[in-house]
């Protein structure tokens, strides 16, 4: 099957690494969403989203339970993904907007970050430093997402 990366050769293959490690981040963080402990640190971020915060109709554990089945859905489709490029595709979208919408709560949640004009610009605290990391997480979904279109399209964009 064209457009999978489990299917590839040379460097088009080392792409189905990361569609594991996606599958298993998204797997884990879903599980996550089921703990009350999870529920109760992600409120604060939920409550000052602008894309998500009508999520709270749910109720604390409602909200939570419902971004980790999403989570579940990403995986699955993810794992699906190394089988049909339209999966690989739905999947690393919906991470990308996943991670999107986590990274945006660096700016959304008070607190997070201090902004000065001071020799350090820019200081997060420890849950800026976790939100931070979805850059990364954003970036390889995008690197993903990118795999599973057909060449023709790919080719359209860098040429």
């Amino acid at each position: 099957m064209k457009g999978v990366a489990e299917n590839g050769g040379g460097s088009y293959r080392s792409l189905a690494i990361l569609r594991w490690v996606m599958v298993i981040v998204f797997v884990s963080f879903g599980m996550q969403k089921f703990t009350l402990q999870s529920a109760q640190g992600i409120a604060q971020f939920i409550s000052n989203s602008p894309f998500i915060s009508w999520l709270s109709v749910f109720g604390l554990r409602g909200e939570a339970y419902f971004l980790g089945v999403a989570e579940f859905v990403i995986a699955a489709l993810l794992a699906a993904g190394s089988f049909s490029p339209v999966m690989s595709a739905l999947g690393s979208f919906m991470g990308m907007v996943t991670f999107a919408i986590t990274w945006s709560f660096f700016f959304t949640t008070p607190g997070v970050v201090k902004w000065s004009l001071s020799s350090d610009p820019m200081a997060w605290n420890l849950t800026g430093e976790f939100l931070f990391k979805d850059i990364v997480l954003l970036c390889v979904c995008g690197v993903l997402f990118l795999a599973s279109l057909p060449r023709s399209v790919v080719r359209l964009r860098t040429g």
